[in-house]
């Protein structure tokens, strides 16, 4: 684990690369060219007083174990400074305000002390809070780190291993819009890899089982994942020439979790179709 680069000369660092790099700010009136970050908004009272953005770039984020996670992407830094005669609501409070904000919108705080994380569409940002003993002034660092999709080249050998060993394989390659049991066309090349594998085996008969996360209502989720199922076998069926007898279609919904549904990585993990051997 890399040690924590001391306060003072991290602090130190900070406000020299801003003094070299961010135009002056007129106090009270946000920096020239500078913006709030589209997923977090500045507390009131607060201006833009230093920005730097960066196309590309990293920052270290530190959880409360003092773990050190450096996250390259797309990195802003804010600093705000409070407005003549405002008065300042306190570090604590400026703290509060953001953790509170960022867990209303599903995201982890990592260290209470202002690392948090947010998982958003095709996006994992990473947030740095760092605010002034007196409240008056604090600091944001973002960067926004882009979640390659999943390429998912399903090998139709490796899925029949799986199969003989465990009696079960998770399939994560099979897409659905949220809340839809319409398969997504990208779904196409993992379809083929299991057409590919019944074909190879023509004794194997399997249940394709349809799992959802926790999200929402459970009779929704159970009848969602089991339509979503259906889906599957009749792809296999109609598009890849399966035997319709071969193949049975189960949804358990959000009562088979293979991760917590506290966090969005947790909730992709969780949905997910199933195939399991029929014994």
């Amino acid at each position: 684990m890399t040690a924590r680069p001391p306060f003072a000369f991290a602090l130190g660092l900070f406000v020299l690369g801003f003094a070299l790099l961010a135009p002056a700010a007129v106090s009270g009136q946000d920096v020239e060219g500078s913006k709030d970050h589209p997923l977090v908004s500045r507390l009131q009272d607060f201006y833009i007083s230093d920005y730097e953005e960066f196309e590309f770039d990293e920052h270290a984020f530190y959880d409360a174990a003092d773990k050190e996670y450096v996250i390259k992407g797309h990195k802003w830094v804010i600093g705000y400074n409070l407005k003549d005669g405002a008065r300042s609501p306190g570090q604590a409070k400026v703290r509060e305000n953001y953790i509170n904000a960022i867990r209303k919108i599903g995201g982890e705080i990592l260290y209470e002390r202002g690392t948090m994380r947010v998982v958003r569409d095709d996006k994992e940002v990473w947030i740095d809070l760092w605010v002034t003993s007196d409240g008056e002034g604090y600091r944001l660092t973002i960067v926004e780190k882009a979640i390659m999709k999943q390429e998912v080249v399903a090998d139709p050998k490796a899925l029949a291993g799986d199969i003989r060993e465990k009696g079960r394989v998770a399939v994560y390659g099979i897409y659905f819009d949220t809340d839809s049991a319409v398969i997504k066309p990208d779904s196409e090349p993992t379809l083929k890899a299991i057409a590919e594998m019944l074909k190879a085996d023509g004794a194997l008969k399997l249940f394709v089982v349809g799992h959802t996360d926790w999200t929402g209502n459970l009779d929704h989720n159970m009848d969602l994942s089991g339509k979503r199922a259906q889906s599957v076998v009749e792809a296999l069926v109609s598009k890849h020439g399966i035997a319709a007898g071969r193949l049975t279609a189960k949804g358990v919904g959000p009562l088979a979790p293979v991760a917590a549904n506290t966090t969005e990585e947790g909730r992709k993990l969780n949905r997910r179709v199933e195939l399991v051997a029929m014994q």
